[in-house]
């Protein structure tokens, strides 16, 4: 279940522990359904708690990825829209993963209908993303991100924190897997929260082979 922190005015950043796409023809604007005004703050989660990466995802090729290969990564999962307003995010999204992967920094999309604004198939919403935003960070298969159906994934992020409240919610996790800081969907990837979090977990030491 959901828990909002009272008193949040508009998005922010709660750092854990230490320390839409849019339609081929209309790629900015928002569909019917627009997304909340002021985005509440994030549960907040005692401490990084257990790994959460863990299991298997399907990518949006049709390939099997275990989740744990991203270990070792400081990791953000995103779950992407089509035909949302926040969609342009996609952009610094990728400009982050492009200036950081080299030092161990990955994106993770996931693509969900559950606010009704994603493209219908796997395909558009590929084909969409890369030649829009040139999207070359792992995205995966559509999958549902909230209630008892979601992702395993998403509901091991949700125990921890919150259920995504819109497209484009971020979870940001450490190199050992687990939660490390959430950030609502009004808040954008270039964000100075957001980046200063990413460079201090890359420059925490990367978990020795047990």
């Amino acid at each position: 279940m959901m828990r909002r922190l009272a008193g949040a005015a508009a998005a922010v950043v709660v750092a854990v522990g230490a320390a839409g796409c849019a339609s081929g023809d209309d790629a900015s604007a928002p569909s019917a359904g627009a997304a909340p005004v002021t985005a509440a703050a994030p549960a907040m989660v005692p401490d990084r708690g257990p790994v959460v990466l863990r299991g298997r995802a399907e990518r949006i090729d049709g390939t099997i990825q275990p989740l744990a290969a991203y270990r070792g990564k400081v990791v953000l999962i995103v779950n992407t829209a089509s035909r949302c307003g926040f969609t342009p995010q996609f952009e610094a999204l990728e400009s982050l993963y492009s200036e950081r992967w080299a030092e161990g920094f990955v994106v993770l999309g996931f693509p969900s209908n559950d606010f009704k604004q994603e493209l219908a198939d796997n395909k558009a919403v590929a084909d969409f993303c890369r030649a829009n935003f040139g999207v070359s960070f792992p995205m995966f298969s559509r999958v549902q991100v909230t209630g008892d159906a979601a992702h395993p994934l998403f509901r091991r992020l949700a125990a921890r924190s919150q259920q995504p409240e819109w497209n484009f919610q971020k979870y940001l996790l450490d190199r050992r897997g687990r939660l490390a800081a959430v950030f609502s969907p009004g808040v954008e990837p270039s964000a100075p929260a957001v980046t200063e979090a990413v460079a201090r977990l890359l420059a925490e030491p990367a978990p020795t082979a047990s």
